[in-house]
């Protein structure tokens, strides 16, 4: 196990870090999201910023994770991207 790991799992007792850590690993996981479905889509920020009627720098806030983007900004997203968009509740730990 490399040293962050170690760290990692050390700082995952704490229920206050592991709170933290989930939050932040779901944004990432949108962001990842998005960037995917536009690569698949083989389409650049400014095309999806086009297809959304934005502009190449608010998509790239967007996927820079520079913003809380409402719900109707994220299906716009996936229409331009050609991709559909689910959001999912699951039960905490």
């Amino acid at each position: 196990m490399t040293k962050l790991a170690d760290l990692k799992k050390k700082l995952s007792s704490n229920p206050e870090f592991r709170e933290e850590y989930e939050k932040a690993d779901a944004e990432f996981q949108l962001i990842e999201a998005l960037v995917s479905a536009r690569t698949r889509a083989n389409l650049s920020q400014a095309e999806v910023a086009r297809r959304v009627g934005t502009t190449q720098s608010a998509i790239a806030r967007l996927e820079g994770g520079g913003v809380s983007p409402s719900i109707a900004t994220l299906r716009r997203y996936a229409a331009a991207t050609g991709a559909k968009l689910e959001i999912n509740l699951v039960q905490g730990q």
